[in-house]
């Protein structure tokens, strides 16, 4: 049994500790707001800051919105860094800046821990069911030491290189996932305006070369229309903002991905920054004038 602290328990971050909890480890909890009472009740202890939750557990884990807030929860006033001794491990499953991540990364050592940058994939759906991807960066030693905690959290889990080469992989990955609900959006809403039946049309396209876990999850979200979140407009745009700033420093162009951020700009600015990501599809059916037709 590890001693593991778990710091931001959200959408993500509860259903995470659930299945750390379930898999027999003492848990050190803590959150702005407060913890899940059924951790609580299960025998998690709640700390009254960062600094509390490591210096009582050996492995501590963030999982918060964006780069600030890990910085802050890492180096703030009673955070992490203030409670470290040496051999301790920080994992920020967080997905955040590649760049932030390295020097993150460099302070945490310069303490005598090691520091593993951990994103997942998977939504709220893979964190309940412990199926996430899980893309790690950071050195092997410790990758090792912490893989069965993630190995009960999630099913494809690869050690991708160095600090931050976890963030870069996420950031690869948000790209991909951005532009396919981008396309099936357009799909849906093109066969829907054709008049055929969009559901029909999803059916049959599961079948082909088509097929994708996001036509599978995120189109029947867009037929049912069900946009409560299991991963936010929000964080989308956050990601994809990562991925844009990223490609400047490097000189590069990601057209695409540009124009999948601008649609998810437009449905911020008509109040859906709260929606699911699937709900990228209300941009498209705005300028089309048209709506995917309901199941």
């Amino acid at each position: 049994m590890a001693k593991v602290g778990f710091i931001g328990l959200g959408i993500m971050g509860g259903p995470m500790a659930a299945n750390l909890q379930a898999g027999g480890h003492k848990l050190y909890l803590h959150d702005i707001k407060n913890p899940p009472v059924s951790l609580i009740d299960a025998g998690a202890t709640v700390c009254t800051s960062g600094e509390e939750v490591a210096k009582r557990a050996d492995i501590i884990i963030v999982m918060v919105p964006d780069t600030p807030h890990v910085e802050a929860a890492l180096f703030g006033e009673k955070g992490v860094a203030d409670g470290l001794s040496a051999g301790k491990i920080v994992v920020d499953m967080s997905s955040i800046s590649p760049i932030a991540t390295k020097e993150f990364a460099k302070r945490i050592n310069k303490l005598g821990c090691d520091y593993l940058d951990a994103p997942v994939s998977g939504g709220e759906v893979g964190a309940k069911a412990a199926s996430l991807t899980i893309m790690v960066g950071g050195p092997e030693s410790a990758f090792n030491t912490v893989k069965p905690l993630f190995e009960l959290m999630g099913k494809n889990i690869t050690l991708v290189g160095g600090n931050g080469d976890g963030q870069t992989t996420k950031v690869a990955n948000q790209i991909i996932v951005a532009l396919t609900i981008q396309a099936v959006s357009e799909a849906l809403l093109f066969a829907s305006k054709a008049g055929a039946d969009p559901a029909k049309v999803r059916q049959a396209l599961m079948g082909g070369f088509a097929s994708s876990r996001i036509l599978e999850v995120h189109g029947e979200r867009m037929i049912k229309r069900t946009f409560n979140p299991g991963f936010r407009i929000e964080l989308h745009q956050k990601d994809l903002n990562l991925a844009l700033q990223g490609a400047k420093a490097l000189g590069v162009s990601l057209p695409n991905t540009a124009t999948v951020q601008e649609l998810m700009n437009a449905c911020a600015a008509n109040g859906m920054s709260g929606l699911d990501h699937s709900a990228l599809c209300r941009a498209i059916e705005l300028m089309s004038n048209h709506e995917i037709a309901k199941a």
